[in-house]
């Protein structure tokens, strides 16, 4: 009998608790049977149009550039990383052809020099010694000249004549102009050869090295500058043997650089792999006359392959999800509209449009990330 009692009790503290659990649930699924309401009227919340407000001033200050949707043409390419080199061939190097000591500078670095200007001032007693034997050869050239070949002998008269020609050719060489050269024989003022002498520019172009200091003693050869002129650059692309035979000599290569752009046509494949990359060499070149680009940058390249083709295309990087939808950013007034848009082929840094936009449009091109974190935290603030 006892046992029983204590059955009932069990079973009956069972019941209350599941009653209180049952309490527990069903109003936590009360909203469930209305969960299509819900999700419509969220539906219908984000078919609100959600645009950005900024004016021109405003653009710029956030670095946000506009684009022009118009018709590119596009290419078949291979894409690879790069670097920027200065182009060998408009490229010099300023040595001194013997020892001496560096007595004064004219230039720095990042200076834009003309072709024959002057560089640096060096003394050396190399060179006294050389304007001293140019005097005296010429002084005895002259004498000889004077007395004439009837007194002569031919033979001295030979070996003075080359003597003299040897010692003008020798301060030449180790670096006098004619115009100084010619100074120093005309003249009677012996401080001319004083061991001075400067270094010219051999081109126009801009410092882009000066590693010495005044007072420093060089040696032969040793470099003291160069000089790059930047209006036409390279790019040095690495791509893999099969890939990098097939490209032709000549055909256009984009260099592109965050929202920079600039067109240059291949002129050299390298025949040599290097050993560790076991990779090929393909050197671009392009114009830089607005100095956008320096040596040492790491851009990327897009070589052309394939035949070309024109189409509506925007620039890749001016295209982002938002909302599960791939949109680029119109601007309309001052208005910056989120437009969804169907992408076709992406070619050397361009995404052909098939709808959504149409030519003449003006899509934001750069600062994507910030546009679309604005509208998000728009977002964000109309639904709290």
């Amino acid at each position: 009998m006892r046992m029983k009692m204590k059955m009932k009790k069990i079973n009956y503290v069972t019941l209350l608790i599941l009653v209180g659990l049952v309490a527990a649930i069903l109003p936590n699924m009360i909203p469930y049977a209305n969960s299509n309401v819900a999700l419509a009227q969220e539906e219908e919340h984000e078919e609100e149009i959600t645009f950005v407000r900024m004016s021109e001033e405003e653009r710029r200050k956030n670095g946000v550039v506009l684009s022009l949707v118009e018709e590119q043409v596009l290419t078949e390419t291979i894409n690879a990383p790069g670097e920027v080199r200065e182009n060998s061939y408009t490229s010099s190097q300023i040595t001194s052809r013997i020892s001496g000591q560096i007595i004064d500078r004219h230039v720095k670095m990042g200076d834009i020099v003309a072709k024959n200007q002057k560089l640096v001032t060096i003394s050396s007693v190399e060179m006294a010694e050389a304007q001293g034997n140019l005097r005296l050869t010429q002084r005895e050239w002259q004498r000889v000249q004077n007395l004439g070949s009837d007194i002569v002998s031919a033979q001295r008269f030979l070996e003075t004549k080359v003597k003299a020609q040897q010692a003008m050719a020798r301060v030449m060489a180790f670096g006098l102009t004619e115009a100084q050269t010619q100074e120093i024989i005309d003249s009677d003022d012996a401080s001319l050869a004083s061991g001075l002498y400067d270094l010219y520019s051999m081109m126009s172009g801009t410092i882009i090295q000066d590693d010495f200091v005044v007072g420093q003693f060089v040696e032969v050869g040793e470099l003291l500058m160069k000089i790059a002129n930047e209006e036409s650059i390279w790019v040095e692309a690495q791509l893999p043997p099969n890939k990098a035979v097939g490209i032709e000599l000549g055909v256009g290569a984009t260099v592109i650089r965050d929202q920079t752009q600039i067109q240059g046509k291949v002129i050299q494949v390298h025949h040599i792999v290097d050993e560790e990359s076991r990779t090929m060499s393909v050197r671009v070149e392009f114009d830089n006359k607005l100095d956008n680009f320096h040596s040492g940058e790491f851009v990327n390249i897009a070589i052309q392959t394939g035949e070309s083709s024109k189409a509506l295309a925007v620039p890749k990087d001016s295209l982002t999800i938002l909302y599960g939808e791939e949109v680029v950013f119109k601007l309309e007034g001052e208005e910056l509209h989120p437009v969804a848009v169907q992408t076709g082929r992406s070619l050397g840094g361009w995404t052909e449009i098939l709808s959504g936009i149409r030519q003449g449009d003006q899509i934001v091109s750069s600062q994507i990330f910030l546009i679309k974190s604005l509208i998000l935290k728009s977002k964000i603030g109309d639904d709290d």
